[in-house]
C-alpha cells in the first residue's frame, strides 16, 4: 500500500460527486512565481510509487493506443510550467475497467482505458489529463497532505464505502480495510475549490495548445451521464451513490462552471476523428484476465471460478479483488499467500483488518469452522465488532482451490444480518474449461453511419443484454432526440 502522506493520488472526480460547487478559480494559468518545477524529490517519489500504482490498475496498455495517449498527455503537460521538457513526463494508459485519472508528484499521469473509451475528442482527453496536471502544478496534494486527509478506495468501491449505510466509526475502519484489502491505495482527498482550480487550470492549458476549451464541459457532461446510468442500472438514484460526497462539486454545476469558464464564443481543434481512429479495438469493460462481472455473478477465466452475489448486490472488479456491495452489507473477494493451511489462511485475513497503530483491538474469530462447498474444501470464521453506530459482524470465507491457492470472502454486516450473504458463499464453484473458454473480452469499434441506420439499429449491436439504447447514447455523448449523419463515426461494443 502507498501512504497518502508519501505519494498523492488524484482523481478527476465526476463520476458521482454530491455537493454544490465551490467559488470558481481564475481562470488564468499559474503564474512562473506559482508553480513550482518537478524536484528532484518528486522525481524519485513517483518513480517509486510507479510500479505498484500501475499494477494496483491493472498493468499498463502498450501499443499504439497508449502511445498515442503519451502524445496528448505530454503535449498538454509542458503547457502547466512545470517543466518544458516533454521527457520529464510520464504518461501512462492503464489497464482499469474504472473510469479514472490522477496523477502524482514527479511528471506521472494516468488515465485509464475505461475513461478513455467514455471520451468523445482528443480535446476531451487533453482536459482531462490536463485537469490533473493543473492538481500536481497547484501542488494540491501538498497542501492536503497537512490535513492528513485519509480515502481508502478500491476502485470506484470507495465511492459507496464513504459514509457506508453501516455506519463509520470504527466499522467504517474495517470496511475501507476489507475493501481495499489487496488493491487498497490511500489517497488524499482534495477540496471542492481544489478541484475547480484543477478543472480551470485544464481549461487554460487546453487553450494553450490550441484546443476547444469546451471540452473540459462535454467530457464531465458525459462522466455525470455515465454516473446516472450507472445508478439506473444498479436500481439506485444516483443521489444514492455518495461518491467523494464530501468534496466534490456536482457534476451539473461543474458543467455549467467549465463551460462558462471556456468561454462563449470559445474555438478550437477538437481532433475528433483522429480519436476516434486511434482508440479502435480498445479494451472496454472487464479484462477477462482479471475476470468478469456480469450483473450479479463474477466469472474468472483463468483461475477458473465463479459466484453470484445476494439479491440486491451489486459487483466491482479490481485489478485484485472484487467488492460486493448492498444495503444490507460490503464485502469483498480477493486472495492472498497460501501455504495448505486453511484454518492459518482465515486467521491472517482477519488479523489484517485490525490497525493495531490506530489503537484498535485485533479482530479474530471465535471459532473456525469447515465444510465443503460444490467440492472445495471450505473454512469460515466470524467475529462481532463494536462500531461506532452499534455491532457488526465480519465474516471471513475461504476456499481451498490447490495446495498453493486460495480465495476468501471479507464481509461487513449489522449485528446477526451476516446470513445475508450465505448463498454467494454457497455459490462458490469451479468452471470447466470449455466454460473459461467462452468468456470473451468486450472492445471498442469505431463505425460509420449508414443512410439506413437509426439510433436503435446502432444500439441494438451493443454486446450487452440490457440497457442498450442507453449505454450506446451515453458512450457517444448523445440523447434520444440525437440526429445521426450518414457517413458519422460513432463507437459501439462489442466482442
Amino acid at each position: 500500500m502507498i501512504a497518502s502522506q508519501s505519494y498523492a493520488r488524484t482523481r478527476f472526480a465526476v463520476v458521482a460527486s454530491a455537493l454544490a460547487l465551490a467559488a470558481a478559480c481564475s481562470s488564468a494559468p499559474l503564474g512562473a512565481q506559482s508553480v513550482q518545477a518537478i524536484s528532484a524529490s518528486d522525481k524519485q517519489q513517483g518513480a517509486q510509487a510507479n510500479p505498484q500504482l500501475v499494477a494496483e490498475f491493472g498493468g499498463a496498455v502498450s501499443g499504439p493506443q497508449a502511445a498515442y495517449v503519451e502524445t496528448i498527455g505530454k503535449n498538454v503537460a509542458v503547457r502547466s510550467g512545470l517543466s518544458g521538457a516533454r521527457d520529464d513526463f510520464n504518461v501512462t494508459l492503464l489497464n482499469s475497467s474504472i473510469n479514472n485519472a490522477f496523477a502524482v508528484p514527479g511528471g506521472y499521469i494516468y488515465v485509464t482505458r475505461q475513461l478513455v473509451a467514455l471520451m468523445n475528442n482528443e480535446a476531451e482527453l487533453a482536459g482531462v489529463l490536463g485537469h490533473e496536471v493543473g492538481h500536481v502544478a497547484a501542488r494540491h496534494s501538498a497542501k492536503r497532505q497537512s490535513r492528513q486527509t485519509r480515502n481508502s478506495i478500491l476502485g470506484v468501491l470507495g465511492q459507496v464505502l464513504a459514509g457506508a449505510v453501516l455506519g463509520n466509526g470504527q466499522l467504517g475502519q474495517i470496511g475501507q480495510q476489507v475493501v481495499s484489502q489487496g488493491t487498497q491505495l490511500a489517497t488524499l482527498s482534495f477540496s471542492r475549490a481544489q478541484e475547480t482550480e484543477a478543472d480551470n487550470l485544464g481549461i487554460s492549458y487546453l487553450k494553450s495548445a490550441g484546443y476547444d476549451p469546451r471540452a473540459m464541459s462535454t467530457v464531465l457532461q458525459s462522466l455525470a451521464n455515465q454516473n446516472t446510468l450507472d445508478s439506473q442500472l444498479l436500481g439506485q438514484s444516483a443521489s444514492q451513490v455518495p461518491a467523494w460526497a464530501s468534496t466534490h462539486p456536482d457534476p451539473a454545476s461543474r458543467v455549467r462552471a467549465a463551460l462558462a469558464q471556456a468561454g462563449p464564443r470559445a474555438t478550437g481543434i477538437t481532433n475528433r476523428d483522429t480519436f476516434l481512429s486511434r482508440i479502435d479495438g480498445l479494451t472496454y469493460g472487464d479484462d477477462p484476465r482479471q475476470g468478469i462481472a456480469e450483473g450479479r455473478t463474477f466469472v474468472h477465466p483463468e483461475f477458473r471460478f465463479k459466484f453470484t452475489a445476494p439479491n440486491g448486490f451489486y459487483l466491482m472488479n479490481g485489478s485484485n479483488a472484487v467488492s460486493i456491495t448492498g444495503q444490507s452489507g460490503k464485502g469483498q473477494l480477493t486472495t492472498a499467500a497460501y501455504n495448505g493451511d486453511l484454518d492459518g489462511y482465515v486467521r491472517t485475513a482477519f488479523a489484517a483488518l485490525g490497525d493495531q497503530s490506530q489503537g484498535q483491538a485485533a479482530i479474530a474469530p471465535s471459532s473456525i469452522e469447515h465444510t465443503t462447498v460444490n467440492g472445495l474444501p471450505a473454512a469460515y470464521g466470524s467475529a462481532r465488532v463494536n462500531s461506532g453506530n452499534g455491532q457488526v459482524d465480519v465474516v471471513v470465507f475461504a476456499y481451498q482451490f490447490s495446495p498453493s491457492q486460495a480465495f476468501h470472502f471479507v464481509t461487513i454486516s449489522q449485528a446477526g444480518n451476516s446470513t445475508t450473504f450465505n448463498p454467494m458463499f454457497a455459490s462458490m464453484q469451479r468452471i470447466s474449461a470449455s466454460e473459461a473458454a467462452a468468456v470473451r473480452p468486450r472492445r471498442l469499434a469505431v463505425v460509420s453511419v449508414r443512410s439506413s441506420d437509426t439510433l436503435s439499429s446502432l444500439s441494438s449491436r451493443m454486446a450487452y443484454s440490457d440497457a442498450k439504447m442507453e449505454r450506446f447514447l451515453v458512450l457517444n455523448g448523445l440523447t434520444a432526440s440525437s440526429r445521426l449523419v450518414p457517413g458519422q463515426r460513432v463507437k459501439i461494443v462489442t466482442y
